[in-house]
């Protein structure tokens, strides 16, 4: 059963934000609540995409597994956050595979439900191409990191992602385990330890699942690449 903070969380997702709040809560109420313990599989690759998932609480990865056996994160996803439009409203398998890395809340919105609501209201339709097109923007920027960014760069701009403030100090939860951090930023789990090293120079120091931020400020301009900003050459 959807609480009102479920409620919000699922009106401000990706998926429904952009559509009519009529159309929003009609799905709303025909959709279901899925609770998943940490390391549950939520669905395969190649498993027919037969719902959406909108985030209510905790965090989930996508991901696939390499012919090398590896496994390759593609997205993590917490509240508010959706996925899986493009493969259910196509009628298309999942691409990737699906897990709660923490206990998590799902709402599961059936696919054929959707496709109903986008014959008789297409509104709907703007908004999973508006869902679309955002995903991809964040594949393209994810892409840009790897090519444009070192490893400490994308680590720091990780932790930025989490700051509260933008200047100042702050401490932050490393919301899931290092592994997962290396594996979200393309990087292994030993270039992960050399990132947080290198960024003790600006100021951050990592305890546990804890960082420390000296200066936020220093930490963006680090990211941005401001050369009289860069780690071991501000005062």
């Amino acid at each position: 059963m959807l609480t009102s903070a479920d409620l919000e969380t699922a009106l401000g997702s990706l998926l429904l934000s952009a559509a009519p709040r009529e159309v929003a809560e009609a799905i709303l109420e025909r959709s279901s609540v899925r609770s998943c313990e940490r390391g549950a599989s939520l669905f395969t690759e190649g498993e027919p995409a037969e719902h959406i998932h909108i985030v209510l609480a905790g965090w989930v990865k996508l991901f696939r597994v390499t012919r090398s056996g590896a496994e390759a994160v593609v997205a993590v996803f917490t509240r508010g956050g959706s996925f899986g439009e493009a493969p259910a409203f196509q009628g298309e398998p999942y691409p990737v595979s699906g897990e709660a890395v923490t206990d998590c809340r799902l709402l599961a919105v059936r696919a054929g439900l959707l496709a109903r609501m986008v014959d008789e209201h297409p509104e709907l339709g703007r908004a999973m191409l508006a869902a679309t097109y955002r995903h991809l923007h964040t594949l393209v920027a994810q892409i840009e990191q790897l090519k444009a960014q070192t490893g400490p760069q994308r680590v720091a701009e990780f932790l930025l992602e989490l700051c509260p403030a933008g200047e100042g100090a702050c401490v932050v939860t490393l919301p899931y385990e290092k592994t997962l951090i290396a594996g979200r930023l393309g990087m292994q789990p030993e270039s992960l330890s050399r990132a947080f090293a290198r960024l003790r120079e600006a100021g951050v120091t990592i305890s546990q699942d804890h960082a420390a931020i000296a200066r936020v400020d220093l930490l963006r301009a680090y990211v941005e690449g401001d050369r009289a900003l860069r780690l071991g050459q501000a005062e």
